[in-house]
């Protein structure tokens, strides 16, 4: 009976270390992804949360991009480093749509990324969505309205809301 005791207690003390080695672990990966420019950031969030995607993806290829008329992208051809490089120009992209936002523009070209500029921006059909209307007023308060972007087809996708808080963790600047 000690014995079983002992070593029971000797089990729950390792593992009680190595809970704490792993959290020690997670909170230098947190604080690493920091240190990286805005950017980056933005880079590696995307590429995280969109994956690869192969020829069933049709017409998206590499890390999401999707394929406009005219583009001659082969999801079967394209390498990882041509995919980093195509996502980069698309978020430069986006950036660009927004840089009148000033700082938040990042953000914006993030979302964008994901969900189309025009949904943000507005086009015939669509208005301008409330939170690019709430920023132009000048009101920074955004994150209620940058969240509400995690449905899908009409459905809440509990991902989705959890890439947008990663996102506005990752991108916004107070």
């Amino acid at each position: 009976m000690r014995y079983r005791m002992l070593l029971l207690l000797c089990f729950l003390s390792l593992g009680c270390i190595l809970s704490a080695q792993e959290s020690e672990r997670e909170t230098a990966k947190e604080a690493r992804i920091f240190r990286l420019p805005e950017f980056e950031r933005a880079f590696f969030c995307v590429r995280y949360f969109e994956g690869w995607h192969s020829e069933k993806n049709h017409p998206y290829v590499g890390w999401g991009h999707c394929l406009q008329p005219g583009e001659k992208y082969s999801a079967r051809t394209m390498t990882r480093q041509q995919a980093d490089e195509l996502l980069r120009k698309d978020l430069r992209k986006f950036c660009a749509m927004f840089r009148h936002l000033g700082k938040d523009s990042l953000l914006l070209g993030t979302l964008a990324y994901n969900v189309g500029p025009f949904r943000l921006l507005g086009s015939g059909k669509i208005p301008k969505s409330k939170l690019i209307r709430k920023l132009e007023a000048g009101d920074r308060d955004i994150y209620k309205e940058y969240i509400s972007y995690c449905h899908y087809k009409g459905k809440y996708h509990a991902m989705l809301l959890k890439r947008r808080k990663i996102e506005f963790t990752l991108l916004y600047i107070p």
